[in-house]
């Protein structure tokens, strides 16, 4: 999220930066965000918006996204050329994929625990 209006009416417009403006899934989370910020007390409307810029960057992922996709779903963030670490075992000898569901995205195999392991690229 990178803007956020919020009218006295209750009018709230969000803009969100795409990890590349191509994602096959802008309009699954701009849906997902709508309904989010629709459940919410006091909300009339919702207007998601993409924003060209800034340009996103993998190191918009702030250290507390990291862990909890580490623990809640089993997704790594790579980082460079870093190696990345199971998020199950803390192992980092992963057999890497170079395709993944998308752009953004890879699956990876850990050789210590056989995790599969979405790896967030950039």
């Amino acid at each position: 999220v990178e803007a956020l209006d919020v009218t006295p009416d209750g009018d709230v417009v969000v803009g969100l930066i795409p990890t590349f403006s191509g994602c096959p899934a802008l309009s699954m989370i701009a849906d997902d965000v709508r309904s989010a910020v629709a459940d919410l007390d006091g909300v009339t409307t919702v207007d998601v918006r993409w924003l060209g810029a800034p340009v996103w960057t993998i190191d918009r992922v702030t250290d507390v996204a990291r862990a909890t996709m580490a623990r809640e779903f089993t997704v790594a963030v790579r980082i460079g050329r870093e190696p990345v670490s199971c998020p199950r075992c803390g192992s980092s000898t992963m057999e890497d994929s170079m395709f993944g569901p998308s752009r953004c995205r890879a699956v990876h195999v850990c050789t210590s625990c056989a995790e599969v392991v979405e790896v967030m690229r950039a």
